[in-house]
């Protein structure tokens, strides 16, 4: 449910990394929308939540900050030179 309402926030569940941590930060980290198997072979999932997922586990599970920033920096200029999949395209 909460993962469904930040999804407001970005525009899509496709854009929110996930992660379940243990106290020592070992974790498993997934997009909150999980596998989407109903788009699966349509060439229309949105990456992004994938991406921003690993750049999670670089950073709280791998202690890479700097390798976690540049992935989260590469996510935000591609967003910011316009392109867009199916599900935040605002054109």
């Amino acid at each position: 449910i909460l993962s469904d309402e930040a999804a407001m926030l970005t525009g899509s569940i496709g854009m929110l990394p996930s992660a379940s941590l243990d106290k020592n930060n070992k974790g498993l980290y997934e997009p909150s929308h999980g596998s989407a198997p109903d788009i699966a072979g349509k060439n229309i999932a949105n990456p992004l939540a994938t991406i921003l997922s690993a750049a999670m586990m670089l950073r709280f599970s791998l202690n890479m900050a700097s390798e976690a920033e540049r992935i989260e920096n590469a996510v935000q200029k591609v967003l910011a030179q316009g392109y867009r999949t199916a599900d935040i395209d605002t054109a």
